[in-house]
């Protein structure tokens, strides 16, 4: 028809000269930018609508309730063509923008815990063994960096590690990408923490980019991105309006949580002094991005109320009052609503489909240091080259690598080089490193005359070689007098050998009762050189067997003379062999898992021993748990191997909490110990920092044979507890009450391990 009726105003000529100008024009159509609308049947149409840009305001774990907001723009078919995000906003709009559903987000925030967020250790019974031990000690605070005669503090109470395990799953794209090429194009927001000055991430690893935007100065450590430290964007663009009309925006579409400033009575420590202050300026930019807010603009105001930015346990609360808030302005929305087929062929081009990439890598690479050598940290991963790639394995590797205690931040990234796919650990070693120091305490009382105390500190220098030598130097004062230093040397990259030269020296009084009376307190003191050859398991335990040789000193202090020792000295030299494994989720209040240690002493007068014996000791703790209930089973025992008895100052010292807990602390020795016990424990309460509040009981079983002195009992005693006790910022804190035979009563307070 179009043919025919040119044709006969201008000839062939004219059709030909009006064919040429429509192709050109379905080739201009085809290139055109998405600012014209589509029909229902998905035909190009005439009518224009405007590029919408949804920007997502910073909030913490108020920022669930962006998914509440989107929920509604899905009802009422509102096109997004952009997303700008900042902190929270740019983990839900990254989240959205990479193709997942509103449903699959859902599901994510109900999976996120604050305690998951809160550390980047992966599950303990990953960590590597030597590292382990540190948890046997009750330390306090952050491990210290010292350099130069300085004390230095880490960058932050988290490094992230564990928040970008948790981003790698929400990002539905995997390594670097340009943000224009996902399925809806993106823009982060971060702040440079050097200069002060706003970065707008428009590539990268998402989620990497998702983390440099939510790192909260204080709580989580700077992430470095190009060279530059970068922290939480909501510093300096809260509300990134201006970077979504950067975009291509016609309208903006801007869902601020808001930043409620404290009260003055909350403002009562320096974190509440240091957070109102980040308060304060975010919501001066905050303000000023309001005000650039155009007539066509759609603002969306979610009432949080009383909802904490950093409670996210209860994030899926919030998404309702998205919700609410978004359906407030639907009458508004509604403007910019698609027909139904329309905006289901705008949604199915925005979902993208994740193709998992299971390909092996060709090379892993290891990035970033200076001081920890690379061999070491590819022999702690269980990804290898050449085998099928899993990220969620790579993400358990960056977690144990970080567990290692050598670096302040772990993560990875994909590229490709020609006919080479290499995976590139970047490793940020601690800044505060090498050297640490670390201090602790421990407190208890039986209330009934019998209270200790105990000061600790811990220095090591590492990687003093490259294959990790360490140095570390551990002393005690307080009730017992401890200093032990030890030079721990690996000989393989593996670690699976290793020599460790040692000098220890112990020094503690010991009471001897009759009966529930005590009547001798004796000084046993010590001073030994030795060497260990030992076997790491990596994560499990380690098997040492070593010579110790020094002077040791057994003098009655108190009591009488008749219980004196004929000759105070008491020279060491032996063999020791100790077999360690350890695989507790937790030696505070363990729910999980198992440990157990044995160890054998064999004191030989040709090694210069004053005395001629072998003694044995082993224990053996598990634990399993059903809901908030946990069972703990222990036993343990000790004694001589051979018919040579256990001299007076090797013997075994036992009673006292969850050892008899109705007993008084150290009132039975003897040369051999059986003991077992069974506790059983509630969790009253979840502690977001902390292992929680707990209540229960104990049955507890045992004997102490041979007794130093006569008078006391030898037979099978029983006994119980029961247990009040919490996790706090200071250690493990216990209140008990003990109960045992012939009318024995104990009250304890323990602060640290008992």
């Amino acid at each position: 028809m179009i043919k025919k009726l040119l044709t006969q105003r201008n000839g062939d000529a004219g059709w030909k000269k009006a064919g040429g100008l429509l192709v050109l024009a379905a080739v201009l159509g085809a290139m055109a930018p998405p600012s014209f609308a589509e029909n229902a049947d998905g035909d190009s149409a005439v009518k224009p609508r405007p590029r919408i840009g949804l920007v997502l305001s910073g909030g913490g774990a108020r920022g669930a309730a962006h998914i509440g907001v989107l929920k509604v723009l899905e009802e009422l078919r509102v096109p997004i063509d952009y997303i700008a995000g900042t902190s929270m906003g740019s983990i839900v709009g990254g989240s959205y923008a990479s193709g997942n559903t509103i449903d699959q987000m859902l599901y994510d925030i109900s999976t996120i815990k604050t305690a998951q967020l809160a550390t980047d250790a992966p599950p303990r019974q990953d960590i590597v063994f030597r590292r382990k031990q540190d948890d046997l000690q009750n330390f306090i605070g952050p491990e210290l960096g010292a350099r130069g005669g300085s004390l230095l503090l880490p960058k932050g109470i988290v490094t992230g590690v564990g928040l970008e395990a948790v981003l790698r799953h929400l990002a539905k794209v995997k390594g670097s990408i340009d943000f224009d090429r996902l399925p809806i194009p993106f823009r982060a927001v971060a702040t440079d923490i050097e200069t002060g000055k706003m970065v707008v991430f428009r590539s990268g690893d998402l989620a990497a980019v998702m983390r440099a935007s939510m790192s909260v100065p204080g709580a989580i450590a700077p992430a470095e991105v190009d060279g530059k430290a970068l922290v939480d964007g909501g510093l300096t663009r809260n509300l990134p309006v201006d970077v979504a009309r950067d975009m291509g925006a016609d309208v903006v579409i801007a869902v601020n949580l808001g930043t409620p400033l404290m009260r003055r009575d909350q403002i009562n420590s320096l974190l509440g002094v240091t957070g109102q202050m980040i308060n304060i300026l975010t919501e001066q930019n905050v303000q000023a991005s309001l005000a650039s807010l155009k007539p066509d603009d759609i603002l969306i105001l979610p009432e949080l109320g009383d909802y904490s930015a950093g409670d996210f346990d209860h994030m899926p609360d919030t998404v309702s009052i998205g919700e609410a808030a978004a359906r407030k302005v639907a009458a508004k929305l509604s403007r910019y609503s698609l027909p139904p087929k329309q905006y289901a062929a705008h949604r199915r081009r925005q979902m993208g489909s994740e193709v998992a990439d299971f390909r092996p890598v060709d090379e892993i690479r290891v990035e970033g240091l200076h001081r920890v050598n690379p061999k070491v940290v590819v022999e702690e991963m269980q990804t290898q080259a050449g085998k099928p790639l899993d990220t969620k394995a790579v993400d358990a590797d960056m977690r144990r690598i970080y567990g290692r205690g050598d670096f302040e931040h772990v993560g990875y990234r994909l590229i490709e080089e020609p006919q080479k796919r290499i995976l590139v650990v970047d490793a940020a070693e601690k800044s505060w490193g090498a050297d640490y120091l670390r201090f602790g305490l421990g407190l208890s009382s039986d209330f009934n005359g019998d209270a200790y105390f105990n000061v600790l500190a811990s220095y090591r220098r590492t990687w003093l070689n490259s294959l990790g030598g360490e140095w570390r130097n551990d002393v005690q004062f307080g009730q017992a007098q401890r200093f032990r230093s030890e030079f721990y040397q690996p000989l393989s990259a593996n670690r699976y050998i290793f020599v460790a030269p040692l000098v220890e020296y112990d020094q503690y009084l010991q009471w001897v009762f009759q009966g529930d009376t005590p009547i001798a307190r004796y000084n046993n003191r010590s001073t030994a050189v030795g060497l260990d050859l030992g076997s790491q398991f990596t994560k499990y335990g380690e098997l040492r067997v070593g010579l110790v040789r020094g002077p040791r000193t057994f003098t009655l202090n108190v009591g009488p003379s008749s219980l004196a020792p004929p000759d105070g000295k008491a020279d060491i030299g032996a063999v020791r062999a100790r077999l360690r494994i350890d695989q507790l989720d937790s030696v505070k209040f363990p729910r999980s898992g198992y440990a157990a240690t044995a160890e054998i002493l064999d004191s030989h007068p040709g090694l210069g021993a004053r005395d001629d014996y072998t003694r044995w000791q082993g224990d053996l703790i598990s634990a399993i748990s059903f809901g908030a209930n946990t069972v703990q089973f222990a036993l343990k025992g000790g004694g001589a191997i051979g018919s040579a008895p256990l001299p007076a100052y090797d013997q075994f010292s036992f009673g006292g909490f969850l050892q008899l807990s109705g007993y008084r602390t150290g009132q039975f020795y003897g040369e051999s110990l059986t003991f077992g016990r069974v506790v059983y424990l509630r969790k009253l309460s979840e502690g977001t920092l902390t292992e929680g509040v707990y209540a229960g009981a104990s049955f507890e079983a045992g004997r102490v044979g041979g007794p130093l002195i006569p008078g006391s009992p030898t037979g099978l005693l029983t006994s119980g507890a029961l247990i009040f006790a919490l996790d706090t910022p200071l250690g493990p804190m216990y209140f008990a009450y003990g109960i045992a035979q012939e009318d024995n009563r104990s009250f304890y307070f323990y602060l640290g391990l008992p």
